[in-house]
């Protein structure tokens, strides 16, 4: 049947199965939202209150849900404003489709009135893009969109559509794209051998598991592997939840702020086996230094990360669920006692601790996770909060935990709640911010309100960028430059303007008491939590150390 190109990105939409879109309509993408009215029954649009909001939505919704998130956004302005978070979902390897729309072909090329080459923008920050100036190419190319969205390493992609080719009119016929088989992963033989060798020579294994673990859907094989192995696990930010965080072998995450048992444990094992992770410099720390003990095996499904930052011994390329499922099958149980009490002792020595008795970051996610039952989604923005959520609440399932972890983007945790919740609704939604964070994309909470999207925003306000300051601290003779936010600004009496429900509060019972109400309402609630601008992220590597050389404040007061 004839379709106008519009019409067509609708029915390809649902081909897939998308059930929900987050975007902000403008002149060049007003035939797609003309469209989109006609199916609003099948399709729910999201209104974002600024076009980054709709691409978190996107990303958080991916990575609650396990499917293809979408944003939509105009041509211009309102395609450069999707920039950020479609560089986050790269860095983060999350399979988002942007559909931008832009000038008609004719105007391509001659500064037209909100015209932007955005695949030229984006092209490094996707995992492929495409402008569509025929729209007999359309259908296809949206298909394919997908398809490289979601397949090998997850990653966005954009589709950018001058206005002419949504007016155009194409033949379409729906594809059943389920039908389609993907054919079975192969292994290589001789990687598998080679891995089974190292785990069985093995004394001192480590377990290190990163962010391809969840995306590759592999948690069971994760710890059965474990199991096998007889191995402590420590994890990556991004790996959260892939394995759970009150299993006895787990030892907490590895890195610049991970626990003092898993940098030393890893510094000390004699194998690495390294678990869809890409060694980030913030894990790593200094890599000449970097688990100079040990043989590292490394499992992935993108082999340009292998050797990339850290050299490895060997490497087996392939899907992760499919590579753990042949070991468990060729494996047979181990066991390392010695190695597991020595890791257990480190656990007992240098427990994660914080002040009590005053409203703490540490004690807030502790809260949370208590009255939560550990059952809740987390999202978060970036700094010191982030780390306090990665290190006190215990993730025991995937798609749990959703932060910027490659990118750090500032402003990415209230729209990737609300793309959660949209996803998830009968899941308990939290973003975790910072006060400097919460400012970045405070309006987002006009969106939840409008959507009658009821997520928990827990602003942990210390009234200066935390993290920035710490450095500033400890690395720059307390020279607060620019890092200091004390103002005039009532979170609450915000969050109470957009429409939501604004409290504030400076102990921890009254923390208690409002998120226990928070969980109660069923509608937008913002918590600002009032705490001590000097409160740190502990422990800590230095930039630049040996994670090996990972610090507390026992350290420093010694």
């Amino acid at each position: 049947m004839q379709l106008k190109g519009a019409e067509i990105i609708v029915e390809c939409l649902k081909e897939q199965g998308v059930d929900t879109v987050f975007g902000y309509p403008g002149g060049a993408i007003l035939n797609v939202y003309d469209a989109l009215y006609a199916h609003r029954d099948e399709i729910r649009h999201i209104l974002t209150s600024h076009e980054q909001g709709a691409s978190h939505a996107a990303d958080g919704y991916a990575r609650a849900t396990g499917k293809v998130g979408v944003c939509l956004a105009t041509s211009g302005p309102g395609a450069t404003n999707l920039v950020t978070g479609i560089a986050t979902a790269y860095m983060d390897s999350i399979p988002v489709v942007a559909i931008t729309c832009n000038v008609g072909v004719s105007l391509l090329g001659k500064d037209s009135f909100q015209e932007i080459d955005i695949t030229g923008v984006t092209m490094p920050i996707t995992k492929y893009n495409f402008i569509v100036k025929d729209v007999n190419k359309l259908a296809d190319t949206i298909r394919k969109a997908f398809v490289i969205a979601k397949s090998g390493r997850p990653g966005p992609v954009l589709i950018d559509v001058p206005k002419d080719v949504t007016a155009n009119k194409a033949e379409y016929e729906w594809v059943d794209v389920n039908a389609c088989k993907a054919e079975p992963a192969i292994v290589n033989e001789c990687e598998l051998n080679t891995a089974i060798e190292m785990i069985q020579h093995a004394e001192r294994p480590y377990i290190f598991v990163g962010g391809g673990a969840v995306l590759s859907n592999a948690w069971e094989e994760v710890r059965e592997f474990a199991k096998k192995v007889d191995a402590p696990v420590t994890d990556s930010l991004m790996g959260k939840g892939a394995f759970p965080g009150t299993d006895p072998l787990y030892t907490g995450m590895l890195g610049m702020h991970g626990t003092k048992t898993s940098n030393f444990g890893v510094s000390e094992c004699d194998l690495l086996i390294v678990i869809g992770a890409r060694f980030s410099d913030r894990v790593t720390g200094n890599t000449s230094k970097f688990a100079k003990n040990a043989k590292i095996l490394q499992i992935d499904v993108d082999s340009a990360e292998m050797n990339k930052n850290v050299m490895i011994t060997a490497g087996i390329l392939g899907d992760i669920k499919v590579v753990l499922k042949e070991l468990n099958q060729r494996l047979e149980q181990m066991s390392h006692k010695e190695w597991l009490e020595k890791i257990e002792s480190y656990k007992e020595k240098f427990p994660l601790k914080y002040h009590e008795g005053t409203l703490t970051g540490p004690y807030i996610v502790e809260e949370i996770y208590r009255q939560t039952n550990g059952e809740a989604i987390i999202s978060t923005e970036v700094g010191q909060h982030q780390m306090w959520a990665a290190q006190y609440y215990k993730y025991t399932k995937p798609r749990t935990l959703l932060t910027s972890g490659g990118l750090g983007t500032m402003g990415y945790g209230l729209g990737a709640a609300i793309g959660a919740k949209t996803g998830c609704p009968d899941k308990t939604v939290v973003n975790i911010a910072g006060d400097g964070c919460f400012r970045m994309n405070m309006n987002e909470i006009a969106t939840a309100v409008r959507h009658e999207i009821p997520v928990i925003e827990v602003v942990i306000n210390n009234h200066v960028l935390g993290m920035v300051r710490q450095w500033q601290d400890l690395f720059y003779d307390r020279r607060y430059s620019a890092t200091v936010l004390r103002d005039s600004v009532d979170f609450a009496k915000l969050a109470e303007a957009m429409g939501a429900v604004g409290i504030t509060v400076t102990t921890e019972a009254e923390f208690s008491e409002a998120f226990s109400k928070a969980l109660e309402m069923n509608r937008p609630v913002l918590i600002d939590c009032q705490i001590d601008s000097d409160d740190k992220v502990w422990p800590m590597v230095a930039p630049g150390a040996a994670i090996s050389d990972a610090f507390d404040e026992d350290d420093i007061n010694k």
